[in-house]
């Protein structure tokens, strides 16, 4: 073997040995060096803004809407409340639709006990649609956008209730959870929207046919777009001088 091969050898060693005795096993780290990782949050102050939104609509086969859509806004100068609205509209009736559903859905005792985002859509009927979705918007701007926040406030004794011809709505708070559910009448089925504990859950069952079914739970960021200070570039220079140092020691084994 030449001399180059040796040196490139000697380089590599020098400048794993700091990091593990063994250079190619995995280091466990401890949650104090994980805490000093940067990268794992958003630096203070760059959000300006959050909002939620999460609106449920159910439309039976006579056209017949009912629905309800609550939302919060997070800034500086607002305080945090949930705002619903709710939605009701008649339709007509149509010949040789059913009235009544027959079907039989069975199982899913487990959907309500899942972590993050559980969906599920289960149908014992014809000619339906439904729609779970969850929409994540992250943008950058230099102010805070305009509120217009509407309906009535929802506290833990003031929940918001709505019935039509459709089916009833319900919007809850209660132990930190967000509960939205629509009971179709005539055994049509029903859905159910919930954030709670940091999961998001949406479950709808159609038991009838022609319904039409949509949930949707909206996040909404809004980050500023300072320029980063001079202390933080000056850091960021730092960190790259210390890099050069190391960089240069591995490069020339031979002055260590």
């Amino acid at each position: 073997m030449n001399i180059h091969y040796w040196l490139a050898l000697s380089c590599l060693a020098t400048c794993l040995q700091v990091h593990a005795e063994t250079p190619f096993k995995p280091i466990e780290l401890k949650d104090q060096e994980l805490s000093e990782l940067r990268g794992r949050f958003v630096m203070p102050g760059r959000i300006i803004s959050f909002g939620l939104v999460m609106s449920s609509t159910w439309t039976n086969a006579q056209g017949t809407t009912i629905g309800a859509s609550t939302s919060l806004q997070l800034q500086n100068s607002v305080k945090p409340q949930f705002y619903v609205s709710t939605y009701s509209q008649q339709g007509t009736q149509q010949a040789g639709k059913s009235d009544v559903g027959t079907g039989t859905v069975l199982g899913g005792a487990g959907l309500g006990s899942g972590q993050g985002v559980v969906q599920s859509v289960r149908a014992a009927g014809d000619n339906n649609s439904a729609l779970n979705n969850v929409d994540i918007t992250i943008s950058q701007s230099g102010q805070t956008p305009a509120i217009n926040q509407q309906g009535s406030v929802l506290t833990t004794n003031n929940p918001v209730l709505l019935s039509n011809t459709a089916g009833s709505v319900s919007v809850t708070m209660n132990s930190g959870a967000i509960q939205m559910a629509i009971a179709a009448n005539n055994n049509q089925g029903n859905s159910l929207q919930q954030i709670a504990q940091g999961g998001v859950l949406q479950n709808t069952t159609l038991l009838g046919g022609g319904n039409a079914v949509n949930n949707m739970t909206q996040l909404n960021m809004v980050l500023g777009n300072k320029l980063p200070s001079t202390d933080g570039l000056n850091s960021n220079l730092n960190q790259l001088r210390n890099l050069r140092t190391s960089l240069q020691l591995c490069e020339n084994p031979r002055n260590t």
